[in-house]
């Protein structure tokens, strides 16, 4: 039976590890007053640092959580040990050899389990490194791969990849030769277990050490690299394990989390080749995910390691994404978490859709920095990712953007940034600002509504789903068009239109209906049925009212059919001249001209809309915008002489 460390080994241990050197491989501290360090603490999520230790005394205490302790209860917690696997870990790093009451273990028992797990890990890269740097062999392959992208023997060195063999259990072997159990192969994820034994989880890949904050390497990240490779996944990755919880974990912040600490800067990649480029292009801030999305956890520790803490100078987290749709999307899940930073954060996107691994070998060193310096605030990437989804060249188009992003605009914790960020949102979508700030602060004020009625849903313990979307508008049956809305002036005096024409096409001034577009109309189905009239214009008897109604029936889209009908038939609301029984001039004339007038102030507003945009737009282009003047001047003649006419 295992004997019980030594106490006054372990009163060694203790006096001897510094516990400002072992809490700085998790938190980043500063100075809290005279022989007082404090930080962000690792235990809890907190906005402001309420983490403090102090060194002379070795004794570290949260008045947030409200846990503390000494240097070994710090171990203990944050790397999940047993007392005597925290004390086995910092005898190991002072070089310390432990005694036992009951005497020395056996060599297989000497370690805890973690200790053990994390030996084998170390083993395993060193044999896949050896093989992957061998000259010659099956790991040719692996090498072609690496130099391909620009990465030599001294990276393989730096970063520790290796080569996994193709044999299937030569890994196996050599663990068992260096004295380590099946069990132990297969809890760490090493080795699987198959009807005839254990078998290497890696083989024929390359394969990426995945270390964990203190450099422990905790498992690994495998790439297929043989086409004939059964598994077919592009990237293998350790399974979960009592040392590795990839939630936790990032790819190169062993690397990367002095200079992260020093400059209050991450740069969060999406692959192992990516982080490895931004570390020789000299972004040392660069880590990655290891076959997960970036999530809660991952935040708290970078936080930690930045101070990214309220009242201090902003830190700073720039995500980079390919720039595909799948890109997108990651760069949209980010946002989501943006709140969850006390700072702003950042994206790179590089216009060509070049990852960083890319981008290093199509333009070098400078290029990956150029991306990094190039970031833009999260903000706005969510922004014009959302816009995209909208045609912004239509009045309708803008409405819904605009809808859709004031919530983000809304979103900005820092509230002396919202003016600035809705005049550039105005300036994106060619709005005026006013309205793109009734917007937002409508959308705010949704937000603190569903924010209270969450509140009482939760102090009343229920969930009754009370959050209520804008109701959509009604859809025709079978015509998938939205039902003209009549009690909009705008629509209303449009069907009064229709109905003249419909009912009274003789009464229009010969070339009146050319004067007009389907564009002149706003609502879907009145633009459908002007369709109709005007194709029916051209060859349909307007003398025979039941054959003009049939001829417009006939030449407007089905789905319109029972709209013709009913403008065909519906009383106008208006007195009729007693003598000839038809609408007055004046009444028509007037709805003609309001109707086009309606239209040529919404073309203008289009056209001084996207000279907006233009002014916004990342490609500037100077013959579209001369275009657009003149258009817009000859809009404005037509629309002054409409308006002189009607005076």
């Amino acid at each position: 039976m295992a004997g019980l460390i030594n106490s006054e080994d372990i009163a060694a241990v203790k006096a001897r590890s510094s516990i400002e050197d072992v809490v700085r491989e998790h938190v980043t501290l500063r100075s809290a007053g005279p022989g007082s360090l404090k930080g962000l603490c690792p235990f809890h999520d907190e906005k402001s640092p309420s983490f403090n230790i102090r060194p002379a005394v070795g004794a570290w205490h949260c008045f947030g959580c409200g846990e503390g302790g000494d240097v070994i209860s710090f171990i203990q917690k944050v790397d999940h040990l047993s007392f005597s696997e925290a004390v086995e870990r910092l005898a190991q790093k002072l070089g310390m050899e432990l005694r036992y009451e009951n005497g020395d273990r056996p060599r297989e028992e000497g370690l805890g389990r973690r200790s053990r797990l994390v030996e084998a890990h170390r083993v395993a890269e060193e044999y896949y490194t050896g093989l992957l740097l061998a000259p010659g062999g099956q790991a040719r392959q692996a090498r072609d791969f690496l130099r391909a992208r620009d990465f030599n023997s001294e990276h393989v060195k730096q970063f520790g990849i290796g080569f996994a063999p193709r044999g299937g259990e030569d890994l196996v072997r050599h663990l068992r030769a260096k004295g380590f159990t099946d069990d132990e192969l297969v809890t760490g994820g090493i080795a699987g277990r198959g009807a005839r034994g254990l078998y290497d989880r890696f083989r024929g890949r390359l394969v990426w050490p995945i270390r964990d904050i203190t450099g422990d390497t905790v498992g690994f990240g495998a790439r297929r690299i043989f086409d004939d490779d059964r598994v077919e996944a592009k990237y293998l990755n350790t399974s979960e394990t009592p040392i590795y919880k990839k939630s936790t974990v990032l790819y190169g912040l062993d690397l990367a989390k002095k200079k992260i600490s020093q400059g209050r800067q991450a740069v969060v990649v999406e692959g192992y080749t990516d982080v490895m480029a931004c570390h020789l292009a000299g972004v040392e801030t660069a880590v990655a995910t290891c076959g997960t999305a970036f999530g809660a956890d991952h935040i708290k520790t970078l936080r930690r390691l930045m101070r990214d803490e309220a009242g201090l100078a902003p830190a700073k987290v720039i995500f980079t994404f390919d720039g595909d749709a799948a890109g997108q999307k990651a760069a949209m899940r980010a946002f989501a978490d943006d709140e969850k930073w006390t700072s702003q954060s950042f994206v790179a996107v590089e216009k060509s859709g070049k990852d960083p691994c890319e981008l290093r070998q199509a333009g070098g060193d400078p290029a990956v920095q150029a991306l990094i310096e190039d970031a833009v605030p999260m903000f706005e990437f969510a922004v014009r990712t959302t816009i995209k989804r909208f045609d912004v060249a239509t009045a309708e188009g803008r409405i819904q953007a605009v809808r859709a992003v004031a919530p983000i605009i809304a979103s900005i914790r820092d509230q002396s940034l919202r003016p600035e960020y809705t005049r550039e949102v105005s300036g994106m979508l060619g709005l005026d600002v006013e309205q793109v700030a009734t917007e937002v602060s409508r959308a705010g004020k949704i937000k603190v509504d569903e924010d209270a009625r969450s509140e009482r849903s939760e102090r009343n313990g229920t969930d009754r789903g009370e959050r209520r979307d804008d109701a959509e508008p009604h859809v025709a049956d079978g015509g998938g068009m939205p039902v003209p809305d009549r009690r909009d002036p705008v629509v209303h005096a449009e069907r009064q239109l229709l109905q003249v024409l419909l009912q009274f096409p003789t009464v229009f001034k010969p070339g009146a209906i050319d004067l007009l577009t389907p564009d002149a109309f706003s609502a879907p189905a009145h633009r459908a049925v002007f369709d109709g009239i005007r194709i029916a214009h051209h060859s349909g008897d307007k003398g025979n009212a039941r054959a003009w109604t049939s001829a417009v029936t006939e030449a407007a889209p089905s789905p319109v059919a029972g709209l013709v009908s009913e403008l065909a038939v519906d009383t106008l609301p208006t007195r009729m001249d007693a003598s000839t029984g038809l609408p007055t001039s004046r009444y028509v004339d007037e709805l003609f001209d309001r109707v086009r007038t309606i239209a040529l102030t919404r073309q203008i507003a289009d056209s001084m809309s996207e000279m907006r945009r233009l002014d916004h737009a990342e490609t500037p282009s100077p013959e579209r915008t001369r275009e657009l003047g003149i258009q817009l001047q000859t809009l404005q003649r037509e629309l002054a002489a409409i308006k002189a006419g009607m005076g």
